[in-house]
């Protein structure tokens, strides 16, 4: 398949206290962004798009050793106009894009090979990724068709229904598209929220209402989809990759 990575790095990540871009902070002797990148490399993508954004010229040279293309989101309005940033890179490039946060390091090449495989297989427009969670409160649900082999609502948990509420299956925010498809949809997302942005998710309603198949795969392991936007949870990121390499 042709693939293109876009991974966003232009936060700035006020919950780590810290004047250092979130993706710079350090886990194990690396970066957050280097170990997405790492686990992005494995997949031999055609392009790596990295949007970057607080202290970019930071971010890029501690990249640098990457065969990268960097785009710049300045200034930062939602995950849907980063994602937009990557177009240009990404210019005379068609197949499928894959699309990380540089803030989730413990994402897994197998679990992304994993991914992309389901991706091809089901012919889908979009596959996101999604694990089980005993409580999921506060996270997006996943509501899938009465065989669950397709996604037919991807709701917030403010948005709920109580029958939604109690889906455990979450969404974590890392997606892979069919570029053509994704980049239509996000000129049409607006930012109609009390925010005032835009936002990734968004692209799925458009998706649903034109009837495209959405798809959804599942990984066993939560913290490879967690976010670090705290010190503390730099903390436990690191008391998990111990755990592993001791294994």
């Amino acid at each position: 398949m042709s693939l293109a990575v876009t991974i966003m790095a232009a936060g700035k990540g006020t919950r780590m206290k810290s004047s250092k871009a979130k993706v710079l902070h350090e886990l194990n002797g690396l970066t957050l962004i280097e170990h997405v990148l790492n686990a992005a490399k494995k997949l031999n993508p055609e392009k790596i798009v990295l949007i970057v954004g607080h202290q970019a010229d930071m971010v890029k040279q501690a990249t640098n050793r990457y065969e990268l293309k960097y785009a710049l989101q300045e200034p930062q309005l939602g995950t849907g106009h980063a994602v937009m940033q990557s177009k240009e890179p990404l210019a005379g490039f068609e197949g499928h894009v894959l699309v990380l946060s540089g803030d989730v390091p413990l994402v897994t090449f197998e679990t992304l090979n994993n991914l992309l495989s389901h991706h091809i297989n089901a012919q889908a427009t979009a596959t996101v990724l999604t694990t089980e969670l005993e409580d999921p409160t506060g996270y997006g649900r996943v509501v899938r068709n009465d065989e669950g082999t397709e996604v037919i609502k991807i709701v917030e948990h403010k948005d709920a229904t109580e029958t939604e509420k109690a889906i455990k299956e979450i969404n974590s925010g890392i997606y892979v598209f069919k570029k053509s498809e994704l980049f239509d949809a996000l000129h049409q997302v607006d930012n109609n929220n009390a925010q005032g942005e835009y936002y990734l998710p968004d692209v799925f309603k458009l998706f649903f209402k034109a009837q495209l198949k959405v798809s959804a795969v599942k990984t066993k392991n939560f913290n490879e989809i967690r976010g670090i936007n705290t010190v503390e949870q730099l903390m436990e990121a690191e008391q998990i990759l111990l755990s592993v390499s001791n294994l």
